[in-house]
């Protein structure tokens, strides 16, 4: 009950945080923003990531723990998933810590099968597989499942110089202000930082 509590507030964490960071970048996000295009999204995304939780434990973690450094940074726009080949990418955070390949993976896996279909190919942004694979690995890890607005743009820019997260030097009142500035309570710190910390260690 415990974790599934956890995963509840993790989820809703995740979803506070999307909202107000598309608000301004994006055209008005609704959840029908595919229907006419790619009707069967939400089915191929959530099939992928399926297959990738069940390869996996840490699949359904390192996925979520992405999609926080994804809107954490530049909002969420996908741009945590570009590659520089210089070694700058902006997952690449500046104090080491690494993003597990196992959330890129699933993510990659998705955007696969949904450009596989002939009627999606090319017609889904990368930030909006992102945000259903994280919904999805938190309902399939045991967690709610939640309706996710759809219609954002990918970005196109990814810099290391760019990351400011938390990190293991910053006290209370570092990490309170650091996701109140993003519009997150102490409690969605808590959930999402102990639910993210699963993707830093094997299960």
């Amino acid at each position: 009950m415990r974790r599934l509590q956890f995963l509840a507030a993790a989820a809703a964490a995740i979803f506070l945080l999307a909202l107000p960071l598309m608000a301004t970048a994006q055209p008005k996000l609704r959840p029908d923003y595919y229907a006419g295009v790619c009707p069967n999204l939400e089915s191929i995304v959530r099939g992928a990531v399926r297959q990738s939780v069940a390869l996996s434990p840490l699949a359904a973690p390192a996925t979520l723990r992405l999609f926080f450094h994804d809107c954490a940074v530049r909002g969420c726009d996908a741009s945590v998933m570009l590659i520089d080949p210089a070694g700058g990418d902006e997952w690449r955070s500046p104090d080491g810590v690494m993003l597990k390949p196992e959330g890129f993976s699933t993510v990659m896996s998705a955007k696969a099968a949904v450009d596989s279909d002939p009627q999606c190919r090319n017609m889904v942004s990368c930030a909006d597989i992102l945000a259903l694979a994280a919904r999805d690995s938190v309902f399939l890890s045991g967690g709610p499942d939640y309706e996710v607005e759809l219609g954002r743009f990918d970005g196109r820019v990814s810099s290391g110089g760019s990351v400011v997260v938390p990190h293991g030097t910053f006290d209370l009142d570092q990490l309170n202000a650091f996701f109140s500035g993003l519009g997150l309570s102490q409690t969605d710190m808590i959930a999402l930082s102990g639910t993210c910390q699963r993707a830093r260690v094997h299960i």
